[in-house]
């Protein structure tokens, strides 16, 4: 049966374990109501005042003072909870890549260093910064050159930041600052520059000047960068002339083109000229030599003949007379006898006749007889004028 089912005992069954409707009270059947939340208060009081030194007991007829305890010590609890929160609030890590400013009630207080790091929450404010990431920023502009033409560059410039507190502290606007910078410098150095060299070869050195002027004014504004590398990505003529331009640049292409040549021509024909004039001069040399020394020898030789003339004076005529006929006939491979008692001209085939002897060494030079060949070919001369004459005496 229920315990509030009518017809009962009469008994109060009620599950909280009072006779009656007074929660407070400890009547009856024993005290099985709900738990007292003041009561759960003091208890935790008087577990942390036993903690904190406290004598851990409470005056039981003191109501009032029971409250206040109850109130103060609940402060005490939410008190440490707040500070183990604003305690563990403070730690936070630093990257290996970053740097930390630290500013205490607005003032720098230090920079620290990567790795696990506490500041007192709400009176110190970290700044975190990367100071190893290569950033990148692009400008282009319209601007004049040293000789009063208008050109369009493109650049890039990369950089990193080298000084975390200068980067947050000095400058509000570091990277706009250095916007501004870009453009100067670059104005600067295109100003100083003829338009011929920032359209064809000069773009490297007019990086390198970009970039280092550009570093100076960073490290003048003490903005914590450090410039890394300028790109000039592109320079051109404004799009409105670009046609007319790129005519200029192929003209001049042409003419480097054309130079190149010439000096190619020039290196390959004045060496071989000059090889060709010292061949002269050493074949004028040798001939000088040769002549001379041909001189000499024919002035030897013909000393030579003239102590031998004046000795045997018909027998040098003779010699000298048969060397001449040889060197005069040498060259003529017929001739020609007048026949005694005739008005005949014999015609004698020398070459014919030579081909029976050697051949010398070389074909095409002259054919030259000593005085023993020369006894022979006579001898043959004769002996054909022999046969003739008898053949044409018996013919008659």
């Amino acid at each position: 049966m229920a315990w509030n089912e009518p017809g009962g005992n009469g008994d109060n069954k009620d599950p909280w374990g009072s006779g009656n409707n007074n929660r407070g009270g400890n009547k009856g059947g024993g005290d099985q109501g709900p738990p007292d939340l003041d009561e759960a208060l003091r208890k935790l009081q008087d577990k942390l005042s036993g903690i904190f030194g406290g004598s851990g007991k409470r005056n039981s007829g003191n109501g009032g003072n029971s409250g206040s305890s109850s109130g103060a010590g609940f402060f005490v609890i939410i008190a440490v909870i707040a500070v183990l929160v604003w305690g563990g609030w403070g730690f936070y890590t630093v990257d290996q890549q970053e740097r930390g400013v630290v500013l205490r009630l607005g003032k720098y207080s230090g920079t620290v260093e990567p790795g696990l790091q506490w500041n007192p929450p709400l009176i110190d404010l970290v700044e975190l910064v990367n100071v190893t990431r290569v950033r990148t920023r692009d400008h282009r502009a319209l601007m004049l050159t040293k000789d009063e033409n208008i050109v369009d560059v493109e650049m890039t410039v990369q950089y990193v930041i080298s000084d975390a507190k200068g980067f947050v502290l000095t400058v509000r606007d570091p990277e706009a600052s250095l916007s501004h910078a870009a453009e100067s410098a670059l104005r600067h150095v295109v100003g100083s520059t003829n338009m011929h060299s920032i359209l064809t070869q000069g773009r490297e050195q007019l990086s390198v000047k970009v970039q280092e002027r550009l570093q100076n004014y960073m490290k003048d504004y003490g903005t914590g960068l450090r410039i890394s590398k300028v790109n000039i990505k592109e320079a051109k003529a404004p799009n409105q002339v670009q046609d007319a331009f790129d005519d200029v640049i192929k003209a001049r292409e042409d003419e480097q083109r054309v130079k190149n040549e010439a000096e190619s021509y020039a290196n390959g024909i004045i060496p071989e000229a000059r090889g060709k004039a010292q061949r002269v001069l050493e074949e004028a040399s040798a001939y000088k030599e040769q002549v001379v020394a041909r001189s000499e020898g024919d002035a030897k030789r013909f000393t030579a003949l003239l102590t031998e003339y004046e000795k045997a004076p018909d027998v040098t005529r003779e010699r000298l007379y048969l060397d001449t006929m040889q060197e005069v006939l040498a060259g003529n491979p017929k001739v020609l006898i007048d026949v005694e008692g005739g008005n005949n001209m014999m015609y004698l085939p020398l070459d014919k006749i030579m081909q029976s002897r050697p051949v010398a060494a070389d074909a095409n030079s002259p054919v030259r007889l000593d005085s023993q060949s020369l006894r022979e070919v006579t001898d043959q001369v004769v002996d054909e004028l022999r046969i003739r004459q008898t053949t044409r005496r018996e013919g008659r």
